[in-house]
Order: structure tokens, then C-alpha cells, then sequence
């Protein structure tokens, strides 16, 4: 897989990109696993020119949660309060869904800040989106993507480019890929995560949208049922494109005679008629670029390449 990132030249309009200062930590889902995976990851972001400070309860233990709802619904508070203007999410798991109701979005979305995180942060991504149009990042998390003695490079890069307003065109291998050239919103990430919220408050309403999808653990089978939810649900086919991350962490069966993920994509196209583009560099995996959930992009597929267009020279 080749990811190509593209630089914005300052000429004599100025330049839009901003030099990297402050990262807030903060672990609104599952309990951080080990204290030392945040200090990795404080060093490792360090040493691209970032001041990383934790939240209070960073590594707060409740249950299966980093702390109390109440300790995780103050952690969001303090890092709209906060001076740094990225706000990164510890890690996924579970947590965040029976928080929604009790977020202050309208302070989130008025703050101007990035928030970033993916996995049970998809939860936050699209809440954000459907409450307030304001937008957010679908990226790395802090421990299990930054907080390794080797991070992943390419991650490390996408993520570094998107927060300091470098990324204007992702570019990367997508075999057969259908055709498709268009602009729309940008929204999506973890399918369990985008199903578990349809009917509420919290499913931002797209249409001529570009939609992402990525999950791990999942079965074929039940990546089907949950594209035939959204497709039953009248939100696929409102799209200009359905852009597949990856699908990891499975295992098929002998029972399944020949139905895998590539039944599930033929299915798919046949179904909903909608462009399908393959083999975007997100999802449970290393290599993860950094997506801005909620703003216009361009999306074109040409000779085996798919090209995400986040910044429109103009």
C-alpha cells in the first residue's frame, strides 16, 4: 500500500498550515491498559515537536471504563477548557455510546478544537456531526497507535500533516475500485460503532455523502447484516460513494462454503447500486490515516489509485 501526502506551499496569500503545539490526552471509553503506553506516546509525539499533557484521569479505572461517567463526562469538560487545540483519545473499547445524552456538543463544536480518536470514538465523531455539523477526526489513538516504541510511520506522518492543516490529498492502491468522482461529506468509521446509532439523536442525516466503514473482529456475515441495516435504513443509497477501510480480526468457517468479504462486497454493489472504493489505509491496523469526519472532500478512483481530496486548492 503507497500513501502519497501532498504539502501545502506558502506563497504570497500567506500559508494555512500551522506549526504543532499542544496534544490533551484524554480516555473517554475503556480503562487504559499500562500507565507507560501514554509516556510512549507522550515521547513519541514529543519528538515531532508536540507539548502532550494527560488529562487528570488519563488512566482513572472503573469497571471496564477509564473512571466513572461522571470522571469521563469532566475529562471532556476540562479538555474544551483546556489551552492545547488537539484533544486525542486514549484508546476505544466501550464507553462513550452511554455518554451522549450528557455532552455538551454545542461547547465542543463552539471550542474550534481537533478531537481525534477512532474505534468507540466513532460514537463521538458522529455525534458531534449529527449535533452540531461541526467536525472531527477519525485517527490514531494514543495508546495503541503512539504508544508503542515504533509507531508506525506513515501513521505517525498522516497524522502530524492532518493537525497541522498539510493533508490535501490522500492517495492510495484501490484495486478494483468502481469509478467515481465526486464531493461530499466525509463521515463514517467503525460500522458496529455507525449502526449502534441509528435511530437516535446521534446519526447525523447525510445525503450525497461519502461514507466510510472499517471493523475488526467482525465476521463477513455480520458485516453484511449491518450493511443491510443501513441500506434497509435508506442511508447507503443516499451516498456518492461507499469507501471500505479494513475488516480484520476474523475468522471464516468451514460452513461458510465460499462466503467471505468479497461475497459480501459483490453483494454490496449489486444491492446498492452506489460506487464502492476499496482499501482505504483505516481501521483496526497500524497504518491508519487521519479523516476529517463532517467536512467536504473530493473522492476520485483512476488506473487502480483512489484519491481523497481534504484541502480544494483554490
Amino acid at each position: 500500500m503507497t500513501t502519497d501526502h501532498h504539502h501545502h506551499d506558502c506563497d504570497e496569500h500567506g500559508c494555512t498550515s500551522h506549526e504543532p503545539t499542544g496534544i490533551y490526552i484524554i480516555s473517554p471509553s475503556s480503562a487504559v491498559e499500562q500507565a507507560t503506553q501514554l509516556q510512549q506516546a507522550q515521547q513519541n509525539l514529543a519528538a515531532l515537536g508536540w507539548q502532550v499533557d494527560l488529562d487528570p484521569d488519563a488512566l482513572a479505572v472503573w469497571q471496564r471504563f477509564a473512571g466513572t461517567d461522571e470522571q469521563r463526562l469532566q475529562a471532556i469538560q476540562r479538555a474544551v477548557a483546556q489551552p492545547h487545540p488537539v484533544v486525542l483519545s486514549s484508546r476505544g473499547g466501550y464507553g462513550l455510546s452511554r455518554l451522549l445524552p450528557a455532552i455538551d456538543w454545542r461547547a465542543i463544536a463552539d471550542s474550534g478544537k481537533y478531537f481525534v480518536g477512532h474505534s468507540d470514538f466513532t460514537a463521538f465523531n458522529l455525534a458531534l456531526l449529527a449535533q452540531t455539523g461541526a467536525i472531527s477526526y477519525a485517527g490514531p489513538c494514543a495508546a495503541f497507535d503512539f504508544g508503542v516504541k515504533e509507531p508506525d510511520d506513515l501513521t505517525l506522518d498522516l497524522f502530524h500533516e492532518a493537525m497541522t492543516g498539510q493533508l490535501e490529498i490522500l492517495s492510495f492502491e484501490s484495486e478494483q475500485s468502481d469509478a467515481v468522482d465526486a464531493r461530499g461529506i466525509l463521515w463514517g468509521g467503525n460500522l458496529a460503532m455507525l449502526c449502534s446509532l441509528l435511530g437516535t439523536p446521534y446519526f447525523p442525516q447525510i445525503d450525497g455523502g461519502i461514507l466510510f466503514i472499517e471493523d475488526v473482529g467482525e465476521h463477513p456475515y455480520r458485516i453484511e447484516r449491518y450493511l443491510t441495516q443501513l441500506w434497509q435504513a435508506g442511508v447507503l443509497q443516499k451516498q456518492h460513494a461507499i469507501v471500505l477501510g479494513q475488516f480484520t480480526g476474523y475468522r471464516l468457517a468451514e460452513h461458510d462454503r465460499g462466503f467471505d468479504l468479497q461475497a459480501v462486497i459483490a453483494w454490496l454493489r449489486a444491492t446498492v447500486k452506489v460506487p464502492v472504493v476499496l482499501n482505504l489505509p483505516y481501521g483496526h491496523v497500524p497504518l491508519k490515516a487521519t479523516l476529517p469526519v463532517g467536512k467536504k472532500i473530493g473522492i476520485a478512483t483512476e488506473d487502480e489509485m483512489a484519491y481523497l481530496v481534504i484541502e480544494e486548492h483554490h
